[in-house]
């Protein structure tokens, strides 16, 4: 059951970094590779700042925000 709201929390945080950066979301599929490597991305950055998500709404916003990074990175890289 856990595996199921980590997908759909990280859809949902895919869609918001996707809002974020780009003014709409990647697709679903998108959605879903970015929230997951978001999460990852932002709960490693949080661990650095001794931060920790226990609720969904706090591991969805972990993940969004680690999105945002992944994305803004991933498109400052594409213009070296």
């Amino acid at each position: 059951m856990n595996f199921i709201i980590w997908i759909i929390a990280g859809i949902i945080a895919g869609w918001l970094a996707g809002l974020v950066v780009r003014g709409r979301g990647f697709g679903l599929i998108g959605d879903l590779i970015i929230g997951l490597i978001g999460g990852l991305v932002g709960g490693w950055l949080a661990g650095l700042v001794g931060l920790q998500a226990t609720s969904i709404i706090g591991q969805i916003l972990v993940a969004a925000f680690g999105g945002v990074v992944f994305v803004s990175a991933i498109r400052f890289l594409r213009r070296l």
